[in-house]
């Protein structure tokens, strides 16, 4: 065994140890995948009232993890004695949470969440369905986990790969799915579906659903939001860095993307008509 990997093993094993003196989190962000989520909580984690998680922005707990236990959980936050000694010295509210992007999509994490955290604050980011499917493809080729020469063909084979893969989730909650979590190019885009889940365990004003073009578009404004929603004094950075950012995806065949725009429509109108006409897209990018 290295070095490397035993120093984390001891360091989870602390972490879990005293996980009955930790913070759970106040605010998860849910996803979307390739939608600005490292971006925003990287924005959140230079507030002077935020604590980040101890390992990485996500724990994926909710989704593949949630058989280790809200121990091992909570081990991922910081102290408790931290947030009383910053209220004592800053007179100010300390917050933690995490974001990791498969909440959102995965079929058991939004009940799974309300049983655990049932007050944090949910924070949803949606990007154009189009680009975020391209991009998300883009982003498994780079990554190794797909095989598929083309994004035609990826798409092609979707509803194969992913069929009866929801369902095998829910029945057992031990299972995981690889389909699912890495070849989801066009499901993940049905973004009313998954927010009605959300909603069906979460109060609507305990989330915050976030266009990530708006973000991308005027950080300023959006990060303001954000912080209002999470109930923190207002802040401004000096930069509003793209993190995990790869540029407009570009390569995609003309008639593909007219495809997707014909695709995407119903679902479009769905999410306008939970939202507001705010949470459209043009479908130029």
């Amino acid at each position: 065994m290295s070095v490397r990997k035993r120093s984390v093993q001891a360091l989870e094993r602390y972490l879990q140890a005293t996980s009955g003196l930790r913070m759970m989190p106040d605010f998860l962000i849910v996803g979307t995948q390739r939608g600005g989520t490292t971006s925003l909580y990287r924005y959140l984690a230079e507030h002077p009232c935020m604590a980040p998680t101890l390992v990485s922005k996500g724990v994926g707990y909710f989704d593949t993890r949630y058989g280790r236990g809200s121990s091992w959980y909570r081990g991922h936050f910081p102290l408790l004695a931290y947030r009383s000694l910053h209220g004592a010295v800053a007179r100010t509210p300390l917050l933690t949470g995490e974001g990791s992007p498969y909440y959102l999509f995965h079929p058991l994490a939004a009940e799974r969440a309300a049983a655990t955290v049932p007050d944090a604050k949910i924070i949803a980011m949606l990007r154009n369905p189009v680009t975020r499917a391209y991009s998300h493809y883009q982003h498994e080729v780079e990554g190794g986990f797909e095989d598929l020469g083309t994004f035609e063909e990826a798409i092609e084979a979707e509803p194969d790969r992913l069929a009866g893969e929801s369902n095998r989730l829910v029945s057992d909650p031990s299972a995981t799915s690889f389909a699912h979590r890495h070849h989801s190019y066009l499901a993940r885009g049905h973004y009313a579906d998954q927010l009605e889940t959300w909603y069906r365990s979460f109060p609507r004003e305990q989330v915050f659903v976030l266009r990530s073009e708006d973000l991308f578009g005027d950080p300023e404004t959006a990060y303001g939001e954000v912080l209002g929603f999470l109930g923190l004094p207002s802040a401004s950075l000096r930069n509003y860095k793209q993190y995990n950012a790869h540029g407009a995806p570009t390569g995609m065949k003309p008639e593909t993307r007219i495809r997707l725009e014909d695709h995407f429509a119903e679902p479009g109108q769905r999410l306008a008509d939970l939202l507001g006409q705010r949470f459209t897209w043009s479908f130029e990018g």
